[in-house]
């Protein structure tokens, strides 16, 4: 007999209070505050979708080869996944707002360097400046979210957070295919250079430090390495945040893998790739809409196995599709919708359930969640993209297979914690 599902979350936040920090900031609504956050989080699609179009514009100026141009990707998200697992930690010992102003003001100096590259070598090195400090507000928000709510409110302002940020993958590709149109592949990273000024400005006048003094833990080598292994070895941290790591690598692949997807497949231009990312982003808006809707109101199991209901179905309409039809539009974009959807619906229950399993550690819980997620995104556009974008039909499974794989998780963990539950 399987254990009593556990009660509705409840409904009522805690009450955010304003700690001391050096420079008086002036509060924040929830709304204010989720807008705040999901701009810090835009800083990561903005770094890795505004440049896609400029590929081979980036290319023909730097005199490199399509392969040392899709490893500028790479170089990013690996700085990013493994600077992700110091973000929280850091945050944790010297404070949620200082490591979220510094990171800014080295992401700025990253940007600037990438603008001003005249090889991609230095491309690479800037980038990977850009990835160590990129992801300082994706982690620190989601600590400032539990630091201050607790479950349905923290769900329902994650999701916030969540339909907020994915306007950005929809923009960015977008704004700079009419950029390097228009002006230079260089004039994106200075455009990224003016968003993250006005954001460090914005983050000085109104970002709150949720984390007090008498709260935050040691920064040393010996607590971090216990810390890292107490989150590492947990199977159920394992099985949580593989569930979102695996939802983000199959959408990623196709976003990758939008330089060669768009132009050789679908034979569109820099200025058609909002085929490819309107779809995507709006399944991850809508999905993330509707998992705010229903924080609450419906039990979380519930909730995701809804959403891999649209996840599966979409991955099945895909293979089916391009197994007996050539690629076409829209009927090869339109399963992201689908499947981001299914996504944004499933990954707030399952971040914050991962989150929960060491609550005086969030900050490194949340660092990282953050890695293993980024991690995933590094091998899909380091190794899977490069093994599978020679084909529409090939991408599908390898997304299909991303699904399955997140669903495993899900019901492994499903098993594990109702074989406990009875011992």
């Amino acid at each position: 007999m399987l254990p009593p599902e556990p009660p509705n979350l409840p409904k009522d936040p805690v009450t955010p209070v304003p700690l001391p920090t050096p420079h008086k900031v002036t509060m924040l609504s929830a709304g204010g505050l989720a807008s705040l956050l999901a701009a810090l989080s835009m800083l990561g699609p903005f770094s890795v979708d505004a440049y896609l179009p400029a590929f081979p514009r980036i290319q023909e100026t730097l005199h490199a080869t399509p392969v040392e141009v899709q490893q500028t990707l790479t170089a990013y998200m690996l700085a990013f996944a493994i600077m992700s697992l110091w973000h929280g930690a850091l945050a944790d010992a010297f404070g949620r707002r200082n490591v979220v102003l510094v990171g800014l003001i080295v992401f700025a100096v990253g940007t600037l360097g990438c603008a001003a590259s005249h090889s991609v070598h230095y491309l690479w090195v800037f980038r990977i400046l850009q990835g160590v400090s990129a992801g300082a507000g994706v982690v620190v928000g989601r600590a400032i979210i539990r630091d201050l709510y607790s479950d349905a409110p923290a769900a329902r302002l994650l999701s916030m957070v969540t339909m907020i940020f994915s306007i950005a993958p929809a923009v960015a590709p977008v704004l700079g295919g009419w950029i390097v149109t228009l002006l230079d592949w260089r004039a994106i990273f200075l455009a990224l250079l003016l968003f993250s000024a006005v954001l460090w400005w914005i983050c000085w006048q109104h970002l709150p430090e949720t984390m007090p003094r008498e709260k935050r833990q040691p920064f040393n080598p010996r607590f971090l390495a216990e810390s890292y292994w107490t989150i590492f070895s947990s199977f159920m941290f394992q099985m949580k945040s593989g569930i979102v790591a695996l939802n983000f690598g199959g959408m990623f692949l196709f976003i990758a893998a939008s330089p060669v997807l768009l132009p050789v497949h679908l034979h569109l231009g820099p200025s058609e790739f909002a085929w490819l990312f309107i779809p995507a982003v709006a399944g991850i808006f809508l999905g993330a809409l509707a998992a705010n809707r229903l924080a609450g109101k419906m039990h979380y199991a519930r909730q995701i196995g809804m959403g891999y209901a649209f996840m599966l179905g979409a991955v099945t309409f895909s293979v089916t599709y391009h197994a007996f039809l050539p690629p076409a539009l829209p009927w090869t974009v339109l399963p992201m919708f689908f499947y981001n959807f299914g996504s944004s619906v499933i990954n707030p229950s399952a971040t914050l359930l991962a989150l929960d399993l060491f609550p005086h550690i969030r900050g490194t819980v949340a660092s990282c969640q953050s890695f293993m997620t980024t991690l995933m995104g590094a091998i899909v556009a380091g190794l899977v993209v490069p093994a599978l974008d020679h084909s529409v039909l090939a991408m599908a499974l390898g997304q299909a297979a991303f699904a399955v794989a997140s669903l495993a998780l899900w019901g492994m963990s499903r098993r594990y914690t109702r074989l406990k539950a009875l011992h």
